[in-house]
């Protein structure tokens, strides 16, 4: 059965995302050259052209193809909960850990930011994170579990904590400890939000 152009078109996007991540992931963008990502991929310099535009591009696929998949990740452990608080605190811890992983601190923590720029770099943060976390927030505060504030920005603050203890945690020496360290304050500070 012969393939449709889309089917190939999607083919040929997902070996240079999933030869690109493997790479990027194991040695970093600046390590990586285009033709590298090619030839592992199994695909021309022009594929690469036409599909991302160049490196940069994809690599900001990449970015993207992590964040969904720690959004989805996350998403599952928030919403197994029935109370929105403690699926915001277990996601909260779930995401954490996740920047334990070497792919996520090299792609997400490390190069995102000093390759696409802090400002893109946020707006993907915000794009795959800060939806959730409005959602929790909200749903708490309709539960009548949190104390009355503006949702969003408290969300956007919250996030902005997590993307800063995500990096924290990706360049300290002792990594678990430094995550211990995190959930305890996001515990505390998450907990001081309950209404009494």
């Amino acid at each position: 059965m012969r393939r449709t152009q889309q089917e190939r078109s999607d083919s040929t996007r997902a070996a240079l995302v999933g030869a690109a991540r493997e790479l990027f992931g194991t040695r970093g963008y600046r390590d990586v050259p285009a033709e590298e990502i090619t030839r592992t991929a199994g695909v021309t310099r022009g594929a690469l052209y036409h599909h991302f535009g160049d490196k940069l591009g994809l690599f900001r696929a990449v970015v993207e193809s992590v964040e969904r998949e720690l959004t989805a990740e996350v998403s599952a452990v928030m919403t197994a909960s029935a109370d929105p608080l403690v699926g915001m605190t277990t996601a909260l811890g779930t995401f954490l850990e996740a920047c334990l992983r070497p792919e996520v601190q090299r792609i997400s923590l490390t190069d995102a930011p000093a390759v696409l720029g802090w400002d893109v770099w946020r707006e993907i943060e915000g794009e795959y994170g800060l939806g959730l976390l409005v959602s929790a927030l909200s749903q708490a505060h309709s539960a009548g579990l949190i104390v009355d504030m503006p949702i969003r920005t408290l969300a956007q603050l919250i996030l902005s904590a997590v993307m800063e203890a995500a990096r924290m945690i990706a360049s300290a020496s002792d990594q678990a400890a430094m995550l211990a360290e995190t959930q305890v304050v996001f515990a505390g500070w998450l907990g001081s939000l309950l209404r009494s």
